[in-house]
C-alpha cells in the first residue's frame, strides 16, 4: 500500500512540473501512469484530469491580485474559455473513453506540437528582428508610438485575439498537444509578445481546469474508495507545491530563452514513444 501512495506522489511531481511547460501533463501523466504499471481503471483517468486543477490552485494563489484587479482581464479570460467550454463538453466521452488510452496519438501529437513550435519559434525570432532593426532608424517619439502597438501585456490583447487563443486551446482536448503549448503558439502566431502570452496561459488555465474537474466529477459521479481519496489527496498536495516552482520557474526562464528546448524535447520524446511501440 505504500508503493501505491508513493506512485500518488510521483505522478503529483511530474503533473505539477509539466502542467504549466509547454510539453503536455496530460502526456507525461498517461506515460507515468504506464511506467508505473497501474491499471487504467476509471479513478485513474479521472485522476488523471482532476489532478490539474492543484496546479491551477497554485495559479489562484500567485495571481490572485491580477486577477481581480481587472475586470477586464476576467472578460477576455472568459472570451477565450468560451470555444474550450464548448469543444470539451462535445468532446468529453471521446476523450476520457479513447484519447486519453492511445499513445500513438500522444506520440504523434507531440512530435508535430514540437515541429510547429520550432516553425514559430524561427518566425517570431525573424519577426523580432525586423522590429529591431526598424526601431534603429527611428526617433524616440516613433519608438514609443511603435513600442505601444507591440502586445506586451495581458491588456493590450483584443478580444478577438483572446477567443482565437480559446480556439487554439480547445485543440488540447488531444492528449499530447499540451494545453499550454496550444495557448502560447496560438499567441505567438498572433504576434502577443512572450511573457504576455504565458501570463494569460496560466490565467485561463483557471476556468478550463476547474470546468474539466467539475465535469468529470459529475460525469462520474463521486465513487471513490478511501483509498482512492488518499491517493487523489496526496498527488493534489504534491501537484499544487511542484506547480508553484514550475510557475516561477518558467517565467525566469523566458525572459532569457525561448521555447526550442521544448520543442526539441516534446520531438525527441514523440519518436521515442514511437520506437518503443514498434520495435
Amino acid at each position: 500500500m505504500i508503493i501505491y501512495f508513493l506512485k500518488s506522489i510521483v505522478l503529483g511531481i511530474v503533473q505539477g512540473f509539466t502542467e504549466f511547460l509547454p510539453v503536455s501533463s496530460t502526456a507525461h501523466l498517461i506515460l507515468s501512469v504506464n511506467l508505473l504499471k497501474l491499471d487504467f481503471t476509471e479513478f485513474i483517468k479521472s485522476f488523471i484530469i482532476i489532478i490539474q486543477f492543484a496546479s491551477i490552485l497554485a495559479v489562484i494563489v500567485l495571481y490572485w491580485k491580477k486577477i481581480w484587479s481587472s475586470w477586464d482581464n476576467i472578460k477576455k479570460i472568459i472570451t477565450a474559455f468560451i470555444p474550450t467550454a464548448i469543444l470539451g463538453l462535445i468532446f468529453y466521452k471521446v476523450v476520457k473513453n479513447f484519447l486519453q488510452e492511445s499513445l500513438e496519438i500522444i506520440a504523434l501529437a507531440l512530435f508535430l506540437g514540437g515541429v510547429v513550435m520550432l516553425l514559430l519559434e524561427k518566425r517570431y525570432k525573424h519577426k523580432k528582428q525586423l522590429v529591431t532593426n526598424i526601431k534603429e532608424g527611428l526617433n524616440d517619439e516613433q519608438k514609443v508610438e511603435l513600442e505601444k502597438e507591440e502586445v506586451n501585456d495581458i491588456k493590450d490583447i483584443s478580444y478577438f485575439q483572446c477567443f482565437l487563443i480559446g480556439v487554439f486551446q480547445a485543440l488540447a482536448i488531444v492528449p499530447g498537444v499540451s494545453r499550454s503549448a496550444a495557448t502560447i503558439l496560438g499567441g505567438l502566431s498572433l504576434g502577443i509578445g512572450r511573457l504576455a502570452i504565458v501570463e494569460f496561459s496560466f490565467l485561463l488555465a483557471i476556468p478550463t481546469m476547474l470546468a474539466a474537474s467539475s465535469l468529470d466529477l459529475i460525469k462520474t459521479g463521486f465513487v471513490f474508495n478511501f483509498n482512492d481519496l488518499i491517493f487523489l489527496i496526496i498527488g493534489f498536495i504534491f501537484s499544487f507545491i511542484v506547480a508553484w516552482i514550475s510557475i516561477k520557474f518558467l517565467l525566469k526562464f523566458i525572459k532569457k530563452n525561448d521555447f526550442r528546448i521544448f520543442a526539441w524535447y516534446r520531438i525527441i520524446l514523440g519518436v521515442a514513444i514511437f520506437l518503443f511501440l514498434y520495435t
